[in-house]
């Protein structure tokens, strides 16, 4: 099954991977995030808006003017990501790893933190 990230305003395809068929829908973004932060994959504006990413190791990922609002990110390791101008309005926050992330011009309304 493959699986693309795509830019929030271009819907031009910023990262696609193949990923098993028995990877749960829900889990798809997850796995495919994850993936492409190994690759060190350019995602900045990236549309991630409610993707469940609980859990995921993002640490040093390049999330600059990301789309995340609503996204559950709970446990996430964002350790030293750039989230400069990202959109994480009301995205859950809670017990994530944040030391070190770049949130310079995020929106974080209505975030859970």
């Amino acid at each position: 099954m493959k699986h693309q990230i795509k830019h929030r305003y271009i819907d031009a395809v910023l990262f696609e991977c193949e990923l098993p068929n028995d990877t749960p829908s829900g889990l798809a973004t997850h796995h495919a995030l994850e993936k492409a932060v190994a690759n060190k994959a350019y995602l900045r504006g990236a549309n991630l808006s409610g993707a469940y990413l609980s859990e995921a190791n993002l640490s040093g990922a390049n999330l600059r003017g990301a789309c995340l609002s609503g996204a559950c990110l709970s446990g996430a390791n964002l350790r030293g990501a750039n989230l400069s101008g990202a959109n994480l309005s009301g995205a859950y926050l809670s017990e994530a790893n944040l030391s070190g992330a770049y949130l310079s011009e995020a929106n974080l309304s209505g975030a859970n933190l």
